[in-house]
C-alpha cells in the first residue's frame, strides 16, 4: 500500500508539470538532468569507444530506451535525445560508417522518438542536443559549421522538441555559432561548454564565455564534461561572477563528469592517460553526488545533471538531496532507503551499523590498489582549433599515423 501511494504520488506530481516548459520549471526550482549516455552505452557494448556516436538509436533502440528509463526513474526531469557526435561530418569522420549506413537524420529522428516516449510516459520534457564539430576544428566557414547544426535542427524542428541543449564546446566562438542557429527554432536554448576555471581552449575565460553565451542567447547557461563536480562548479562561480557584473541573469547549468579530476589541465580528463578505458578508480560515490547537488543549489545552479560516468544511481542521488526542493522523490527511492536506511535489514550486524548517514558522509574510501598513485600526469599536448594535428579526414587513422603520434 505504501509503494503504491508513493508512486501515485509521483506520478500524480509529474503530471502536473507536464505541461510546464524548462523556463518555467526553472522559475519554480531545481530541474534535474540526464546522465551520460555514450560512456554508459559503451560499457554496456552498444557504443563504440573513439568516435563516440550514437547509431545505437537506429542499432539498439531498446538499449537506448532502457537508459532513458532509468534515468527517469531516476528522477531526470530531462530526456535529452542521444544525438552527441550526430552531426553528419562526424557521422562520416576517420572511417566511420554511420553517416552512410543509418544517415544523420536517421540518427538524429530515432533519438527523437525514443526520448520523447519515454518523457511522456514520466511527465517529463524532450531537449534536442548537438555539439561542437569537426568541421570547426578543420577551421571550416562559419556557414559550414552552421549547416552542420542545421541539419540537425531541422529534425529537432520536426519533432517540436521541448528545448535546446547546445553542450560540448570547447570554443566559445563556436558555441555563439551553434546558439545562433538554435534561435531559429523558437525554443529556449540552453548553452554548456566543456570548460574550467581556465576558460576555453582559446583563451577566453570561463567568467567572459557565460557572458557571451548569454548574449547570445542563451536562456541557460554552464558547463558540461571535462571535468568533476569540483572543478565544474568553480568554472560556474566564475561565469556566475562575471554575468553579475554584467547585469545578465540566466538560469545556471551544471552537468559535469562522474570521475575525481583534481590533476586535470585545461583539457580536462581526456588528457589523463586513463582515458577512457581505466577511468573506474576515479568514479564518484553516490554521497559524494548529495553533496555536489547541494553545493550546486547553493551556488545558485537551477538545472543540475551530470555527463560521462553518471549513472542512473548518481542521479538518484541528487534528486534525493534536492527532494525538499523539488517537492517528491524519484521512483528509484522506492528501492532506496535514503543514507544507506535499507542497511538495517542487513542479516550482518557490522553491516547494519553502517545504516547512517554520519557513516558515509565521512568516508574516506579505499582504492584496494595499493600501489596506484593518488593523482596522474596529463598528456596536455595543448591542441586546438586549428592546430594541423586536429584537422579531420574521412579516411580512417593509419598504423604509420599511429605510430607518429606515439612518437610525439
Amino acid at each position: 500500500v505504501v509503494v503504491a501511494y508513493f508512486h501515485l504520488q509521483t506520478v500524480m506530481g509529474s503530471a502536473l508539470t507536464e505541461k510546464k516548459g524548462i523556463l518555467e520549471r526553472l522559475a519554480e526550482g531545481p530541474v534535474i538532468g540526464d546522465g551520460g549516455f555514450v560512456f554508459a552505452l559503451e560499457k554496456r557494448g552498444y557504443v563504440k569507444a573513439g568516435p563516440w556516436t550514437p547509431e545505437a538509436t537506429v542499432e539498439f533502440p531498446d538499449a537506448v530506451k532502457q537508459l532513458h528509463t532509468e534515468f527517469a526513474r531516476a528522477g531526470a526531469d530531462v530526456m535529452q535525445t542521444f544525438t552527441f557526435y550526430a552531426s553528419d561530418d562526424k557521422l562520416a569522420n576517420r572511417g566511420n560508417q554511420a553517416h552512410s549506413k543509418f544517415t544523420g537524420s536517421g540518427i538524429n529522428q530515432a533519438a527523437c522518438d525514443l526520448a520523447r516516449e519515454v518523457a511522456d510516459k514520466h511527465g517529463g520534457l524532450v531537449a534536442g542536443g548537438i555539439c561542437q564539430t569537426p568541421s570547426y576544428l578543420s577551421k571550416a566557414s562559419k556557414a559550414e559549421v552552421q549547416q552542420q547544426f542545421r541539419n540537425q535542427m531541422q529534425v529537432f524542428i520536426k519533432n517540436k522538441v521541448d528545448f535546446l541543449i547546445c553542450e560540448y564546446f570547447e570554443h566559445i566562438e563556436e558555441m555563439e555559432w551553434a546558439i545562433e542557429v538554435a534561435l531559429e527554432s523558437g525554443t529556449p536554448v540552453a548553452a554548456t561548454m566543456c570548460i574550467g576555471p581556465e576558460g576555453d581552449m582559446h583563451g577566453v575565460t570561463a567568467g567572459e564565455c557565460g557572458v557571451r553565451m548569454a548574449r547570445a542567447g542563451a536562456k541557460i547557461v554552464g558547463i558540461n564534461c571535462h571535468f568533476d563536480p569540483d572543478t565544474t562548479l568553480a568554472g560556474l562561480k566564475k561565469m556566475k561572477e562575471a554575468l553579475d557584473a554584467a547585469g545578465l541573469h540566466p538560469y545556471l547549468m551544471s552537468q559535469p563528469l562522474a570521475y575525481h579530476t583534481p590533476d586535470c589541465s585545461k583539457q580536462g580528463f581526456i588528457d589523463l592517460p586513463e582515458f577512457p578505458f581505466a577511468l573506474e578508480p576515479r568514479i564518484l560515490t553516490r554521497w559524494e553526488m548529495h553533496k555536489y547537488a547541494r553545493d550546486a543549489w547553493n551556488l545558485g545552479v537551477r538545472y543540475i545533471g551530470g555527463c560521462c560516468g553518471f549513472e542512473p544511481y548518481h542521479i538518484r542521488a541528487v534528486a534525493e538531496e534536492l527532494c525538499e526542493e523539488r517537492g517528491t522523490k524519484p521512483l528509484a527511492s522506492e528501492k532506496h532507503d535514503m543514507w544507506a536506511g535499507g542497511l538495517k535489514m542487513h542479516t550482518k550486524p557490522w553491516v547494519r551499523a553502517r545504516a547512517r548517514r554520519d557513516y558515509w558522509e565521512s568516508l574516506c574510501p579505499a582504492s584496494g590498489r595499493p600501489y596506484s598513485s593518488a593523482l596522474s600526469h596529463p598528456d596536455a599536448w595543448g591542441c586546438t582549433a586549428g592546430d594541423e594535428r586536429l584537422k579531420q579526414q574521412t579516411e580512417q587513422t593509419t598504423e604509420e599515423e599511429i605510430q607518429k603520434l606515439a612518437a610525439f
